[in-house]
């Protein structure tokens, strides 16, 4: 629920309210779906790249969409459940991507990890710069 709530229309409060860099496990509103532009981020975000039209479409033709075909919460279930049953381990590494350990706990996100060793680092190197090696 969380990686679909950070992804669809309507956001959840919270997101909406510039919290989604916490770690508080996010829920969608009632009814929400990922747009075509909330799909394309949550694929770029999960594998690298947005989906191609043509697996757009299988998307549309094969899970649960809504009247204009964005991906609802029982539909973004359906690809979680395909892929895990094909391959589990992209799944782990999808669940990973977006912040959980395997035991499922939300952790901080590698671009949080990202962001952090590089404010470490330039802290760092400010204080070299500084002539300090104790902060």
């Amino acid at each position: 629920m969380h990686i679909f709530a950070k992804y669809c229309t309507p956001q959840p409060p919270s997101t909406a309210n510039s919290q989604r860099k916490s770690l508080a496990m996010l829920v969608p509103p009632e009814g929400s779906y990922l747009t075509p532009k909330g799909l394309d981020s949550w694929a770029r975000d999960t594998n690298g790249a947005p989906f191609s039209d043509e697996t757009k479409e299988e998307l549309v033709e094969f899970l649960d969409v809504t009247d204009d075909g964005g991906l609802t919460f029982k539909g973004f279930l359906q690809i979680y459940q395909l892929q895990t049953e094909s391959d589990e381990e992209e799944t782990w590494r999808d669940l990973s991507n977006h912040g959980f350990d395997r035991t499922l706990k939300l952790v901080a996100t590698r671009r949080e990890d990202e962001a952090e060793d590089n404010n470490v680092q330039s802290f760092a190197r400010l204080m070299e710069t500084n002539g300090s090696s104790n902060p």
